[in-house]
């Protein structure tokens, strides 16, 4: 039997990973906002691809939940609901509870270090004052729990839903007085690590993340609120 062998265009692919890359970094960073419309042809001459490679990064994104893809009227970036919200955070919740457990059980004394000292640089005023570097930072304190955990499917789907929780992060973020609340509770759940306690640190998981889910809620409140104005 003969083998088909299989030929994947190097530079193509690596060109549609840097502009699907370029245009999530940019939702990300906040620089496309939700409901925001795009425009496939400033997107060709803005990233300098062909419109082939600008659709299938779209598409890409729209898998991820970035992007959404209306009929008739082109691609745009994902508004995510009240419901969604709470439908996120709520699979998060018990995600992260179960990395939480799982790192206080099974991580190295090194990965603990590693928490704790990205949790002291996320507490830095140089960090606080920057939302981007915040946000950089905070997901590099995440990548640390999943890598720690012990659950490869959680840290998955975990992995799989940081996207989404990116976006929400910024406008959780954005509420005053909410970040300090957010380094206290961090601080405990990595306290309870440190004591390899795994039942508390999966508490302290799940408590940090419904009152994340309540904030982020409470800021969509206003802007709902002009929308029906």
């Amino acid at each position: 039997m003969n083998q088909m062998l299989l030929r994947v265009p190097r530079e193509e692919t690596s060109l549609r990973q840097r502009a699907t890359q370029t245009l999530r970094q940019a939702i990300l960073d906040g620089h496309f906002t939700p409901g925001q419309k795009l425009s496939e042809r400033e997107l060709c001459e803005s990233l300098d691809v062909s419109r082939s490679c600008v659709r299938e990064s779209l598409q890409h994104l729209q898998a991820e939940g970035l992007i959404t893809i209306i009929p008739h009227r082109g691609p745009e970036v994902t508004t995510i609901s009240p419901k969604e919200v709470r439908d996120i955070y709520e699979v998060r919740a018990h995600l992260e509870s179960l990395a939480g457990r799982g790192f206080a059980l099974n991580a190295s004394k090194d990965q603990v270090r590693a928490l704790r000292a990205k949790l002291t640089e996320l507490s830095q005023p140089e960090i606080t004052q920057d939302r981007a570097l915040m946000l950089n930072v905070k997901n590099q304190f995440y990548d640390i729990l999943i890598a720690g955990c012990g659950n490869l499917v959680a840290g998955q789907l975990l992995q799989q839903l940081n996207n989404r929780v990116t976006v929400l992060r910024r406008i959780s973020m954005a509420q005053p007085g909410r970040f300090p609340h957010t380094l206290v509770e961090l601080d405990a759940i990595v306290a309870a690590i440190e004591q390899s306690d795994g039942e508390t640190a999966a508490r302290l998981c799940e408590e940090h993340v419904r009152k994340a889910a309540a904030n982020v809620l409470q800021s969509m409140q206003p802007a709902a609120a002009k929308l029906q104005a």
